[in-house]
């Protein structure tokens, strides 16, 4: 079955595509939206531009749509987007790194249902800590490009996913009831390194802009 995937450059998303991967279905593209709305509902946005360059290194094609992200018209958006992805890749079903979101998932769902495509959330109800643990066992490098809730500040921008940091969101989710892999928004990835890319990728340099405890990064890649 060829399959397009709902792509944001972070560790859900590219998670869920390599499972799709190991599960047999063909990856026929990628499909990422680049929301004018930092506060989207729906849609991640640090660093998303650098979706077409994850696309490079996995050899898949990629649609990139972008939506004002007005909330519910930009579900317009993202079915434009599908719609297109079923025309030229004939897709047959669509993958999302959805963990917890009903909101994301439903609206993701009711877009499948009228279009006919089947909907696969590989990652749905997994336990977040376990999400994390099988990130690291399966050898993805990912780093925090976004903070969007207290008590998380630009401090933890650029952070790697890794034994430390899972370890903290363990006292974080105990004390503050943060989500521990972001899944309520807390904080955004990127993926430098994983599986399906044929080279890791180095952060260059950066550019950061928030204040208090919202915080997003603009990664240059080499």
């Amino acid at each position: 079955m060829k399959l397009g995937v709902l792509f944001s450059g972070g560790k859900d998303s590219t998670f869920a595509t390599w499972l799709a991967k190991k599960e047999g279905y063909e990856i026929s593209c990628l499909i990422s939206i680049a929301s004018d709305n930092k506060e989207s509902y729906m849609f991640h946005t640090p660093s998303i531009e650098k979706t077409k360059k994850q696309a490079e290194v996995m050899n898949i094609q990629i649609i990139f749509q972008k939506t004002k992200g007005k909330k519910e018209i930009e579900l317009k958006d993202l079915e434009n987007a599908i719609k297109k992805a079923k025309e030229k890749y004939k897709i047959e079903g669509i993958v999302t790194g959805a963990v917890e979101s009903v909101y994301q998932a439903s609206r993701i769902q009711k877009i499948c249902n009228e279009l006919n495509l089947e909907c696969f959330n590989p990652l749905w109800q997994k336990n977040q800590f376990e999400l994390l643990e099988d990130l690291l066992k399966n050898k993805f490098e990912i780093i925090i490009v976004g903070v969007f809730a207290y008590p998380l500040n630009e401090k933890w921008l650029g952070r790697k996913i890794d034994k430390s940091f899972i370890g903290e969101m363990k006292k974080l989710n105990t004390k503050y009831k943060i989500n521990p892999a972001g899944e309520g928004g807390e904080f955004e990835t990127f993926v430098v390194d994983c599986p399906l890319f044929k080279r890791k990728f180095k952060v260059k340099g950066w550019k950061d802009f928030g204040e208090g405890n919202s915080w997003r990064r603009e990664v240059k890649l080499g």
